[in-house]
């Protein structure tokens, strides 16, 4: 467990190396930068457009820009790309909606979770109701079949984890 732990933590000092630069608005009151919402910080990381699209198209855009606190497990444009051809813009129909808030809503967990105590947890409930699985794995923290590839990217209302696969509740 330490070399994963040890492993978890090289790569949460990584990523908030990385979109330290993404984390912080343009806004500045006196002369201090206020952090982005979720919704704003995921776009301005740039590798979230399918999941902005997909947040639109079920009408959660405004919740997620709300006071929060969340915790989102946000998969990138690759994690959708994996998605079976046709997945994505079969879910974006409006007929699919309800269906889509539910995946959407299952990468969404209530209160500000950080990496060092997801890594602590067998299991979280999700914004859906359904609870998704937490294993540390190789050194890998999964959360469910996803793997998390960087973590603690500070939002002002909330916290984002990035994986590398869609999670689909049961």
């Amino acid at each position: 467990m330490t070399h994963a732990v040890n492993k978890f933590l090289t790569t949460l000092l990584a990523s908030m190396a990385i979109f330290a630069s993404t984390a912080i608005a343009g806004h500045h009151e006196e002369g201090k930068a206020k952090a982005n919402d979720i919704v704003d910080t995921a776009v301005a990381a740039g590798q979230f457009s399918t999941l902005a699209a997909a947040l639109t198209a079920a009408d959660l855009i405004d919740t997620l820009k709300g006071d929060g606190p969340f915790t989102v497990f946000a998969p990138t444009d690759a994690a959708f790309a994996k998605l079976p051809e046709g997945t994505v813009e079969s879910l974006l129909l409006p007929e699919n909606r309800d269906k889509l808030v539910a995946i959407l809503t299952y990468h969404v967990v209530a209160g500000k979770v950080m990496a060092k105590d997801v890594i602590k947890l067998s299991s979280a409930t999700t914004v859906n109701g359904s609870d998704v699985t937490i294993a540390v794995e190789d050194g890998s923290v999964m959360v469910d079949n996803a793997t998390v590839v960087a973590t603690d990217i500070a939002a002002s209302n909330g916290v984002i984890h990035i994986i590398d696969s869609v999670i689909l509740p049961n």
